[in-house]
């Protein structure tokens, strides 16, 4: 199954979220981003080794079902929305796997649970969390080769409008919950039953289509905390 394991973005877009993370590193280095850490219930290394580990994860697909027979696409780019995705190259693949993400859905529902449990913000991240949802199944499009797709801007934007509205406390720790879980939900899991006519060859929940919306709206929360800190 080593088919199933590669990055989800195309070289350059995949390069751009790395520059993005070492340049949030340099402003946290240079205290430009002092309160991100203490907002987000998290120490600077475990804030930083969790971004890093979710674009390092972004490469490995953990199989959970397959879907009936049918031709699929492989080895293509698709563009979608400004985005370049990869369509897998396999051999031999007469089906369509649904796997679960490492780095876009396995990573921040873990760290999600973890702010719940700790900040105690369950009913704020509740509604902020329905209200990506909902969101992100209206926008979510199928493409074929892929799956299921959204514009990666549209989570990290909703999740901090939704949790500047709804929570007093916390609002970064609420943006990154309802965006992640917001996202995985009405993009992926809503959306399983429109992928099979797709031709992908394997449907990552939280890999391609809505990794790179994930991963900003892990970027947005840290610089959420900072403002919010400083305000």
């Amino acid at each position: 199954m080593y088919e199933v394991q590669y990055v989800p973005l195309a070289l350059p877009f995949f390069l751009f979220l790395v520059g993005l993370f070492f340049f949030i590193v340099v402003l946290i280095q240079l205290q430009v981003l002092q309160y991100a850490y203490s907002k987000l219930g998290l120490s600077s290394g475990a804030a930083l080794l969790l971004l890093l580990a979710s674009l390092i994860g972004s490469y490995f697909n953990i199989p959970i079902a397959e879907l009936p027979e049918r031709e699929v696409r492989s080895g293509q780019m698709v563009d979608f929305f400004g985005m370049r995705y990869v369509v897998p190259l396999v051999t031999d693949w007469p089906s369509t796997v649904i796997a679960v993400n490492v780095g876009g859905a396995v990573i921040p529902s873990v760290l999600s649970l973890y702010l719940l449990l700790k900040n105690w913000i369950w009913s704020s991240a509740a509604v902020a969390t329905l209200i990506v949802t909902i969101a992100c199944y209206l926008l979510a499009q199928p493409v074929p080769g892929i799956g299921i797709a959204l514009p990666f801007l549209a989570p990290p934007i909703i999740a901090a409008m939704a949790a500047l509205l709804v929570a007093r406390t916390n609002v970064a720790a609420v943006a990154y919950i309802s965006g992640s879980l917001g996202t995985l939900i009405g993009a992926d899991l809503l959306n399983l039953g429109r992928i099979q006519v797709l031709g992908a060859p394997v449907v990552s929940i939280g890999g391609a289509g809505t990794f790179d919306g994930i991963f900003l709206t892990g970027i947005m929360a840290v610089l959420l905390a900072s403002f919010t800190g400083r305000a």
